[in-house]
């Protein structure tokens, strides 16, 4: 069954980049929360979508949003895309696939490399009581969301 707007969204919890467990419980009733799902740490279309992010961070905090970046890298290899990037939010490792999973946002094959298992580009917005107010799974580079868009997504699902 696909996860939809109004629906509570699935909790997780995941290791950041600084080897941490966050989980989403985490910032029910304080946040609301946007997860960025994104496929692969160092490529070009994942870099510019994070560090449009990064740059426009304060719109995140004015809407009182934690943003989430998500892949199924290392947290490893997310410590270093984070530090090299200059990231001012947390990135988490999906490792195992477990949470790409049970948000749909997974590939079966991903580029003509025929890679599996790599996380979709998507976004969940997530409001502070738990509820899914946004969803875009599987937006390519060539579409892919703006920041003012999401930005825009998040100032309602703070009211």
């Amino acid at each position: 069954m696909a996860l939809s707007v109004s629906q509570t969204a699935p909790d997780f919890t995941l290791f950041n980049s600084e080897i941490k467990k966050v989980s989403l419980s985490d910032f029910k009733d304080i946040k609301n929360v946007l997860l960025l799902f994104f496929p692969l740490a160092f490529t070009n279309t994942c870099t510019k979508e994070l560090c449009d992010v990064r740059d426009d961070i304060a719109r995140y905090n004015i809407a009182n949003a934690q943003v989430l970046g998500i892949s199924v890298d290392s947290v490893f290899t997310l410590a270093k895309y984070k530090e090299e990037q200059g990231y001012n939010f947390p990135l988490l490792s999906d490792f195992n696939k477990d949470v790409s999973t049970m948000y749909e946002t997974i590939y079966t094959s991903f580029t003509d490399m025929m890679m599996k298992g790599v996380s979709k580009r998507s976004a969940f917005i997530i409001d502070k009581k738990g509820k899914i107010r946004f969803k875009s799974v599987g937006f390519s580079g060539k579409d892919e969301l703006l920041v003012e868009e999401l930005s825009t997504m998040i100032e309602l699902a703070s009211k």
